[in-house]
């Protein structure tokens, strides 16, 4: 009989799993939008991952003409897609391999938030009590810390580097999931199949892991995109303001460069690519966190 119950359990479980599939793929061939996020997403991983071979010049690499001279502020041409900096630097380049940066930010960092903030939230919403109370005034402790400040001081301890910007991301951002997740958990933990497993003789790690955490996953997907983008915008951000990490190319360290020497009304084409590159990725990604949330809210799937 415990067998047979197992073989069940498991084949709802995978049975779940495949629906929840089938509706995020059937609203994805409804939703032209998200369809066009996933394409675009996808060309943005590809050049993320590709960004060295694609790139045609180094990042810091100064071009000449014939002359000598150096190649100062070009306009876009067939040769310099998005033209060159005041220094004679390939701008199409830069763009290239900043994609690489907002990738590997935006989903190192959103994999850690959501990853700490789903533990924190099972744990709070299905113990409750002093444990419940504990943990959410951490969260509110964090809430009380600004980012922009935060990640000065931060920088200024440490090396301005990505991996600072990563765990300053990660963090103060667990925060707002670890409250969603627990919310969640606590209706959860009240379910009738939680206390038959408690009756069972199931352990409190066994019911987080196998009863709470697949029904809390479609949530913290939605989060984790949400995350994506978070990060993003904050990495660029800190950059532009001057406290990235100077050894890696990022589109934020472009806008940086171009404002701080003095360009940024006169050259177009060193502002405009770096600037549609942040707008059409964090786009890309709010496009697919929409069809997720006919995932978690089957109020939003289109019938």
């Amino acid at each position: 009989m415990k067998d047979e119950a197992r073989m069940n359990a498991r084949s709802r479980r995978s049975g779940n799993r495949q629906s929840l599939f089938n509706i995020f793929w059937s609203n994805l061939k409804r939703d032209r939008l998200a369809l066009f996020g996933v394409i675009l997403l996808l060309f943005f991983v590809f050049v993320g991952v590709f960004a060295e071979s694609l790139a045609p010049h180094g990042p810091r690499d100064r071009h000449y003409d014939a002359e000598g001279t150096i190649r100062r502020l070009e306009q876009p041409s067939w040769q310099y897609p998005f033209g060159t900096t005041d220094v004679g630097r390939d701008i199409f380049s830069q763009v290239i391999l900043g994609t690489r940066t907002a990738l590997t930010v935006g989903f190192l960092a959103a994999l850690l938030v959501t990853l700490v903030g789903s533990v924190i939230g099972i744990i709070a919403g299905y113990f409750g009590g002093w444990i419940d109370t504990v943990l959410m005034r951490i969260v509110d402790f964090f809430y009380a810390i600004p980012f922009i400040p935060f990640v000065i001081v931060l920088s200024a301890i440490l090396q301005p580097s990505m991996w600072n910007i990563i765990l300053a991301v990660s963090l103060l951002s667990w925060r707002t999931v670890a409250r969603i997740v627990r919310s969640q958990v606590l209706s959860i933990a009240q379910r009738p199949y939680i206390k038959a497993a408690r009756v069972a003789g199931a352990g409190h790690l066994r019911i987080m892991a196998r009863y709470i955490l697949p029904n809390v996953i479609p949530l913290v997907l939605l989060e984790m995109a949400f995350m994506v983008n978070w990060a993003i915008m904050a990495e660029a951000s800190v950059a532009f303001l001057g406290f990235g990490d100077p050894r890696v190319t990022s589109w934020g360290q472009i806008l940086h460069i171009n404002f701080v020497s003095g360009y940024s009304r006169l050259a177009w084409w060193w502002t405009a690519p770096p600037g549609l590159a942040i707008v059409l990725l964090l786009l890309s990604i709010f496009f697919v966190a929409r069809s997720l949330e006919a995932v978690v809210d089957p109020r939003l799937r289109k019938r």
